[in-house]
């Protein structure tokens, strides 16, 4: 069922209540983006796509996303949005729907923000059978890693309200760039959970992806790194606890680096994998 407006603003935790959905007419959402989710005065990319999977989650037969694939079309900013949503094709097992985010310009007349295409199915419903030869990141204890109460270096003006939402905990390899001394190497990895203790499910998964500082920033460079295309696989619903997040660039080439990440949860199992390509900061 489609959230409520009274379910949308006394939601417990802020990133169910923030990627609310109200059911306007068949396939068409109400939302109201918020500004506790930006990053340099842009809405996160990885909450943007949350908020569409949770519209194509109740629209669609089947409840959990599998893949989502985003192309960003211009930046999305905190305040009223519209989602137009079309189911493709229904299956026992999967469905397949598109949803695309718009916003008004000043004129009054829409922009088209985001269009996804998305593969849903149960999660409760995957096999047991595992065969995989990836291994969880080597990361410190989570004691051992920084996050943003640490505060090593000032943060980039307008950067600071996700942070906000987050519990990141930095692996002390991937901040470098934080006292100006960066690896030179595309790695982040971060402990990774929502700053009001919200337990992580198939949806913030979606924002898990996307979490993290861009890897550009051990590369180098620092400032607004905007993703252009970012498709998310999810692979099984995370256990209870902090994931572990790990996200490498291998080419950055013609002002433009891909990101892969993965997701892994306190079970040890790999619970998402995306990749992403964004636009570099320039030098």
């Amino acid at each position: 069922m489609s959230t409520s407006t009274e379910t949308a603003t006394t939601a417990v935790h802020e990133f169910d209540r923030d990627t609310a959905v109200i059911l306007r007419e068949p396939g068409v959402y109400d939302a109201d983006l918020s500004a506790g989710w930006t990053i340099i005065h842009a809405v996160n990319g990885g909450y943007l796509l949350a908020l569409l999977g949770r519209a194509l989650g109740d629209h669609l037969p089947h409840p959990d996303p599998f893949t989502i694939s985003a192309h960003y079309l211009t930046p999305s900013v905190p305040g009223p949005a519209v989602i137009r949503t079309e189911t493709v094709r229904t299956g026992r097992t999967l469905s397949t729907g598109t949803a695309s985010l718009f916003q008004y310009a000043e004129d009054g007349t829409e922009v088209e923000r985001i269009r996804v295409l998305a593969s849903y199915g149960d999660l409760d419903a995957l096999p047991d059978d595992v065969r995989t030869t990836a291994t969880p990141p080597a990361m410190a204890a989570i004691e051992n890693c920084f996050s943003a109460a640490d505060n090593p270096a000032p943060r980039i003006p307008g950067s600071s309200a996700i942070a906000d939402r987050l519990d990141l905990r930095l692996d002390p390899s991937c901040v470098g760039w934080a006292v100006g001394a960066p690896s030179g190497k595309g790695e982040m990895r971060a402990w990774f959970g929502l700053a009001d203790g919200r337990e992580p499910d198939a949806l913030s998964l979606l924002l898990a992806v996307d979490a993290l500082p861009p890897t550009s920033f051990e590369l180098g460079l620092q400032g607004w790194t905007p993703t252009v295309e970012l498709t998310t696989h999810v692979r099984c619903r995370p256990a209870p606890g902090p994931l572990r997040v790990s996200i490498t660039t291998r080419n950055l080439a013609g002002g433009f680096l891909e990101e892969d990440a993965e997701v892994w949860d306190t079970a040890n199992r790999l619970v998402a994998q995306s990749r992403q390509l964004a636009r570099a900061p320039r030098a």
